[in-house]
């Protein structure tokens, strides 16, 4: 096992890692709503819709796991020249450090999955899709891009869900050119002749899928290796990486002892694309120059992250960073995070029905009033987030001389504290840019504001937040402490 500081050591360098993601692209919507009775109709519930989303899916979501852990990406596929075609050449633009270059094939039906979700659940998921092969002229086009692509990137990934874009032709061809530019290949299966994907680098089935391919049983750790051994031997397979669900994942490479990485007791909230992230976490630590078995290592971590994220989610590398973090040291660290892994993980508690709550402050030096504000505001919400200014920030509006405390010193105090959920710092002189972001359900203040003066107020309310004012211990802030102090020190002087 690859020790926490050299995997920390692969992450910083995910911004050189350059991923050609080829393969089946899908359009991904989730319909969220309430269920509050049955229909009169039939024995159904009835869905009261609230809110709509798309997004990228099947290999699109690999790519767009790449761009969230810092790299880039390449995106070959192909969709139909449908509504659901456009959308997904819309959102592939609309991704930063993501180069889409899909082809259109006139009159193919592009694949959509709805799935309809309430209380955090699916109900039901809804597929639009074809299966057929493409076309001879749409097949050449699309292997002549992956083949220009290739001199621009360290791995190539086939993300292979058997609607018909990647045919047998389309893959060998693909890890044939691969092969020839010295280019490792990942692929993703879903068939169960395993020789289609002869030659690739890492073959990264589930275990049910390893067990369709070779006829064995693929429960225990032993059969696990038997198994991939197996088809390593008889597919020309560089290496086998098995996801195991709860159970962590196993990597079995040609000549090495196998790997067996456990799994994380956590909520599992949706396995949506999660195998998409192990693929794209592999293929970024790969070309970040970690070994596979580093490689293997995030990558197990990363599905530990995203399995506890609504929809086809991604693993941003902060995230990725702070769960290495949280696995080695204490969780306070792991609680300060980005501007957006928040706003994923606000959005992920609000679909699981819990009140998202913020206040924010520079939280120089902790005392009683600062403890008492943040006891109230725990009070408000069912999860916490604690908006704090960073070090300029805080220059600017209390002078020179301040922070007493550095940001790092002031977000791990804050984050070790039982009623704070998460710190986000932020660099502007309010916290309003924040607040769109973040969207919290109440906006928690001092009781020496006043409704009208809370910074951001007009901002939540606006989509039906609250604002709460909590009452002020008197006496205390940080400025009359650095004040004691200072006449203290001037005394004994």
């Amino acid at each position: 096992m690859v020790d926490g500081h050299a995997l920390h050591g692969f992450i910083e360098r995910f911004g050189d890692a350059r991923i050609l993601c080829a393969g089946d692209v899908m359009l991904d919507r989730f319909v969220y709503g309430d269920v509050e009775r049955i229909s009169a109709e039939a024995p159904i519930q009835v869905l009261h819709v609230r809110s709509e989303s798309a997004m990228l899916g099947g290999v699109g979501n690999v790519a767009r796991n790449v761009v969230a852990l810092g790299g880039r990406a390449v995106l070959v596929a192909a969709v139909g020249d449908d509504d659901a075609g456009g959308q997904i050449t819309d959102l592939a633009r609309a991704e930063g450090q993501l180069d889409g270059r899909l082809i259109i094939e006139p009159g193919r039906q592009s694949t959509v999955k709805t799935r309809y979700l309430a209380s955090g659940q699916q109900l039901l998921r809804a597929d639009e899709e074809t299966t057929r092969p493409l076309g001879e002229d749409t097949a050449r086009r699309l292997v002549s891009a992956i083949e220009s692509a290739l001199a621009e990137v360290d791995i190539l990934v086939l993300s292979d869900y058997a609607k018909g874009v990647l045919g047998g032709g389309v893959i060998r061809a693909a890890i044939d050119a691969a092969r020839a530019a010295g280019v490792p290949v990942i692929a993703d299966p879903k068939r169960v002749d395993f020789e289609t994907y002869a030659a690739v680098s890492v073959l990264k089935p589930n275990k049910a899928e390893l067990a369709s391919a070779t006829n064995l049983p693929c429960e225990s750790d032993e059969e696990i290796e038997a198994a991939a051994r197996k088809a390593i031997s008889d597919c020309g397979i560089d290496a086998i990486l098995v996801s195991r669900s709860q159970r962590g994942m196993t990597l079995v490479e040609r000549d090495a002892p196998a790997l067996h990485l456990p799994g994380r007791a956590l909520e599992v909230f949706d396995v949506s694309g999660a195998g998409d992230t192990v693929v794209a976490t592999t293929a970024v630590s790969l070309a970040a120059g970690a070994d596979l078995a580093a490689a293997a290592q995030l990558a197990n971590i990363a599905a530990v992250v995203v399995v506890g994220k609504v929809g086809t989610a991604v693993v941003h590398r902060d995230e990725l960073s702070s769960a290495v973090l949280a696995a080695e040291v204490s969780t306070s660290e792991a609680k300060v995070v980005s501007p957006e892994a928040a706003a994923e993980r606000a959005a992920r508690w609000r679909a699981q029905g819990l009140k998202v709550g913020f206040t924010n402050g520079c939280f120089d030096l902790l005392h009683p009033g600062h403890v008492s504000l943040l006891t109230e505001s725990r009070a408000a919400c069912d999860r916490l987030i604690i908006g704090l200014n960073s070090d300029d920030s805080v220059r600017r509006l209390k002078g020179d001389d301040r922070p007493v405390q550095s940001e790092t010193a002031r977000a791990l105090v804050l984050a070790s504290l039982s009623m704070v959920d998460l710190v986000v710092v932020f660099g502007d002189d309010t916290p309003i840019p924040l607040l769109e972001l973040l969207r919290p359900d109440v906006l928690i203040k001092g009781g020496d504001y006043s409704l009208d003066e809370v910074v951001g107020a007009d901002v939540v309310r606006a989509y039906g937040g609250e604002i709460k004012l909590a009452a002020l211990v008197p006496g205390h802030s940080s400025s009359n402490v650095i004040a004691k102090m200072s006449n203290r020190s001037g005394k004994k002087a």
